[in-house]
């Protein structure tokens, strides 16, 4: 059977940047073992299934997988197929809501499309939550290749958050400690278990940035994210507890992707209200690169 499918880079406003995303329309048919073996022949971080929606009230019916599993939410897949059936629906430059049935929950999203891209941004459909132990200095270092001596920053100390999809967050003090972050596969499972680990600092490239981030999940299949939108929904709560923020809104732009060639930027907003977290909102550019037909 033949299918559609297109291939965008998320998370910038320019092609061969960004993390590529693999969206295979009119997905319905193929079951789950089918999906992850198209996802590894793609081989990209995440490729996403369209299918019909349960509820006629909806957009679509997506399913995530990485080339090694099933994900229930990630931002980069979100955003790059709310801008990809935005795309379909409008076929040139305006606005739409797309209303996606992940496994996470209903996820809405607002699309300004211009030209072969566009402007997605949602509100996360869980709140970051603590997600189990922080590992110690020490063996987030060793996992890292790096010193304990450089892991924290200001308030900041390895913990771990999750907004549907865990991670265990790693700061470091400076850019050159990131740069130098590698998975250590010796010593991996002892911090992290087969969990990823966003690693980050508060020392940008960009002006007006606040964090730059690296993520790694080698017991995925990933060895290195070029943008993780999940991983920055759960870093919210991190944000929120270790820079104590006033209550009202907030917005961070992430950096990420930028030591492999990749370079991307997410919008992070958050509402803080009687000290509590009660809202993340991600947002990012998408911009399609290819398309093409799948012969299964």
């Amino acid at each position: 059977m033949e299918r559609r499918y297109k291939v965008f880079d998320v998370f910038t406003e320019k092609p061969l940047a960004g993390n590529p995303l693999a969206v295979v329309l009119r997905s319905d048919g193929l079951d789950a073992a089918a999906m992850q073996a198209v996802a590894r022949e793609f081989n990209l971080s995440e490729t996403v299934f369209v299918m019909p929606p349960e509820s006629p009230a909806h957009s679509a019916r997506i399913r995530i997988f990485t080339p090694a599993q099933e994900l229930p939410f990630a931002g980069h897949p979100t955003v790059g197929t709310a801008v990809c059936l935005a795309l379909e629906r409008l076929g040139g430059d305006g606005d739409a809501v797309i209303v996606l049935e992940e496994k996470v929950g209903l996820v809405r999203c607002g699309v300004r499309c211009s030209g072969r891209g566009g402007f997605a941004e949602f509100d996360c459909p869980k709140l970051p939550e603590r997600a189990g132990e922080s590992p110690t200095k020490v063996l987030a270092g060793a996992a890292l290749g790096l010193r304990p001596v450089d892991i924290g920053f200001e308030n900041h100390v390895p913990s771990a958050w999750s907004a549907g999809v865990p991670y265990y967050f790693v700061p470091v003090g400076n850019q050159a400690a990131l740069g130098e972050a590698a998975p250590n596969s010796a010593e991996w499972r002892a911090a992290f278990g087969s969990g990823a680990a966003f690693v980050y600092t508060s020392e940008t490239e960009g002006h007006g940035h606040a964090f730059r981030a690296r993520m790694f999940a080698p017991e995925i299949g990933i060895r290195e994210d070029p943008a993780t939108g999940s991983a920055v929904a759960a870093f919210a709560g991190a944000i929120v507890e270790f820079d104590a923020l006033l209550d009202g809104e907030h917005a961070a732009i992430v950096e990420q992707g930028y030591e492999m060639g990749r370079p991307s930027l997410i919008r992070l907003e958050m509402t803080v209200e009687g000290g509590s977290l009660v809202n993340v909102r991600i947002g990012g550019h998408a911009v399609e690169i290819a398309d093409g037909i799948l012969r299964v």
